[in-house]
């Protein structure tokens, strides 16, 4: 969430590192029409009006359902500020609905294969699609009225096939990784590529800006990790599987600190290491996981809320156990489990930043406290199991993107006694 405050800094950012210099190419816009969806505004959209169970299964306390995907939901997102969603199917399609009510906003089409990645820049006026075919399509916002019309912005291409899309923190700025070992960086609304970033042996499975915006932290199948500075195409540091402190079997997941100070790295093998991006190496191995099974999601929990210091950190996976670390002692705290692989962990914003929330494959996602691991709720509703999740209006709804098709809207707040 941006606010006021910050816009003076966003200048400064986006200054310091995007100049002319750095484009490399510019990219056409292709003429796709307006897509000027004629619906009201209905400003009183509040999660208020969700009705549970709405998605109609028996064991259901969701509180809207979108079934429009005809298959697999592979990526969902919630805008910052909005009650609006986006996903991305196995149907090749991106929709943009609104949670309140499960109404399709705009279908966003154009992919020929599978939408697999789908995000919001961080003021919420653009949003992207990542598929399969290696395609990378963004629409924007039409006039400041509502968020009800929206319009095909461009198309970018380079990947071979669209691994993951981060938007940067504070500007128009985005990063996706591509199973043919690169890494590109654009400038958005112009679509200029402002670096392709080599390095990788392997797909770009995971990466990320740093919280603070000036650092890419991405890692490969192969078990490589490199810090960037988005201004220069040559690494800051590299570790590699040849170090034998970091040979992970391929990363598979990783998150960095709210302090931008530490990375920490999953595994295909269940192992877990905590990086210093300031030194540039392994400073612990946490060894929480069943040996062989997947670190598939990485999420740093601000108990504080002081966003310093090393943090609390939690690790996600196929062996269906959470393990909670504090990273000041580089010791487990707790550990929770699902009865199924877990496929996504989200940390709830303040005020409150001591809940965490997991996805798995048992179909279900459950809101955890994370000072004491005492499990809070289980979200019920999903006939398969959840791929991803995102939180939205200040972490007071979680959507979900499931393998059955739908996606599902939870409250995250308890019930009441």
């Amino acid at each position: 969430m941006e606010h006021p405050e910050h816009e003076d800094q966003v200048d400064h950012d986006q200054e310091q590192f995007i100049t002319d210099e750095d484009v490399l190419a510019e990219v056409p816009d292709d003429g796709d029409q307006l897509m000027d969806e004629d619906y009201e505004d209905e400003e009183d959209d509040t999660v208020g009006e969700l009705v549970p169970g709405s998605s109609g299964s028996v064991e259901d306390n969701s509180v809207q359902s979108f079934p429009n995907h005809q298959s697999s939901v592979f990526a969902v997102a919630v805008h910052p500020t909005q009650p609006l969603a986006v996903s991305g199917g196995e149907d090749d399609l991106g929709y943009i609905w609104d949670i309140t009510d499960g109404e399709v906003i705009v279908k966003l089409t154009g992919h020929s294969d599978s939408v697999v990645c789908v995000g919001w820049s961080y003021d919420g006026e653009i949003v992207s699609t990542g598929g399969m075919d290696g395609k990378i399509r963004l629409w924007r916002r039409v006039g400041k009225e509502n968020y009800r019309s929206w319009e095909f912005l461009t198309e970018l291409q380079g990947p071979d096939e669209v691994m993951f899309l981060k938007w940067h923190p504070k500007g128009n700025v985005l990063l996706a990784g591509s199973n043919d070992t690169t890494l590109w960086l654009w400038q958005l609304p112009t679509g200029n590529t402002m670096q392709v970033f080599a390095g990788h042996t392997g797909p770009v499975q995971c990466g990320t800006f740093t919280p603070d915006g000036k650092r890419i932290v991405s890692a490969c199948g192969d078990g490589t990790l490199i810090l960037w500075d988005p201004r220069s195409p040559t690494p800051v540091f590299k570790l590699t599987a040849q170090d034998a402190r970091f040979d992970l079997d391929g990363i598979t997941s990783l998150g960095v600190n709210p302090s931008s100070t530490l990375a920490v790295v999953g595994g295909a093998a269940g192992g877990v290491r905590v990086v210093s991006l300031t030194k540039g190496e392994v400073v612990s191995a946490l060894g929480g996981h069943t040996e062989g099974e997947s670190v598939e999601a990485v999420e740093f929990i601000d108990l504080t809320g002081a966003g310093s210091g090393p943090g609390v950190v939690a690790t996600g996976a196929t062996d269906g156990k959470i393990c909670l670390w504090d990273l000041s002692t580089m010791r487990l705290r707790s550990t929770v489990e699902h009865s199924d692989a877990v496929t996504t962990l989200l940390a709830v914003p303040p005020p409150n930043n001591h809940l965490l929330i997991s996805g798995s494959a048992d179909k279900t996602l459950r809101t955890w406290d994370a000072r004491t691991g005492t499990l809070i709720k289980a979200h019920r509703g999903h006939q398969g199991p959840i791929l991803g999740a995102s939180l939205g209006l200040n972490g007071s709804v979680v959507v979900t993107a499931g393998d059955d098709g739908v996606s599902l809207v939870f409250t995250t707040e308890p019930e009441e006694e």
